[in-house]
């Protein structure tokens, strides 16, 4: 790896924890971010639910965060797959190089470390997919073994702790989703490298910033619940 290579690797690093961090535990210009805003929502829905004694709605709702998360676990699996279907084509993706201007290439080492990258990326989203999914399963199962609603009487606060049982996974859930959604995006901007370092941090800066957009500044956040800034 050259100088440009590794330094273009280091900021790639430190812009995704940043703004891990900055969207789940810190607000931008007194901003709460759109996750954080839906996490509030999030607990909304499930105080309403325990108070329905026919649950189906809730249900399918579980069932369609569960079908969506299935699958970006999918496509991330599929996507690993061909990580190493490319490291085995090596030899001819640098045929293909040679016939591109000077920019294009590369050492062969260089090409394959950069594809394993992408590979760890890849197969970093797929465990937050499976565990997302997993998590949304067992918070269908808390959903189901909150009392019903004329039974909260007898127990107000067992009632309310297994509601916030609910809440605390399903939030959990979606922060993992959110993990792996962020490392499928982010391998976008990851592509850059295999054109040039300055490219790569072009793509992942330019990936960030429409990420912040939508997170701090886009109508979806204004839509959910403007009252939180």
């Amino acid at each position: 790896m050259t100088s440009p290579d590794i330094a273009a690797l280091a900021v790639f690093i430190v812009l995704w924890v940043g703004y891990s961090w900055l969207t789940d535990r810190a607000k931008l210009f007194d901003r709460v971010s759109l996750t954080r805003a839906m996490s509030s929502q999030r607990a909304i829905w499930i105080r309403n639910a325990m108070h329905r004694d026919l649950r189906m709605i809730d249900t399918q709702i579980m069932a369609g965060l569960q079908n969506g998360t299935a699958f970006f676990a999918s496509t991330s699996l599929l996507a690993l797959g061909s990580c190493f279907a490319l490291l085995g084509a090596t030899d001819k993706v640098f045929s293909l190089f040679n016939d591109l201007p000077e920019v294009f290439r590369g050492s062969r080492s260089g090409f394959e470390m950069k594809v394993g990258g992408l590979a760890i990326i890849f197969g970093y989203a797929f465990f937050k997919f499976g565990w997302s999914y997993r998590l949304f399963n067992y918070c269908t199962i808390l959903l189901g073994a909150m009392p019903m609603s004329g039974d909260i009487h007898k127990d107000p606060a067992g009632a309310d702790l297994a509601a916030d049982k609910v809440i605390r996974m399903n939030i959990l859930a979606a922060k993992h989703f959110n993990k792996g959604l962020r490392a499928i995006f982010l391998s976008i901007g990851y592509l850059g490298w295999f054109v040039s370092p300055y490219l790569f941090i072009l793509t992942t800066m330019g990936i960030i910033v429409v990420l912040v957009r939508r997170q701090f500044y886009s109508e979806a956040r204004l839509g959910v619940l403007e009252s939180l800034d």
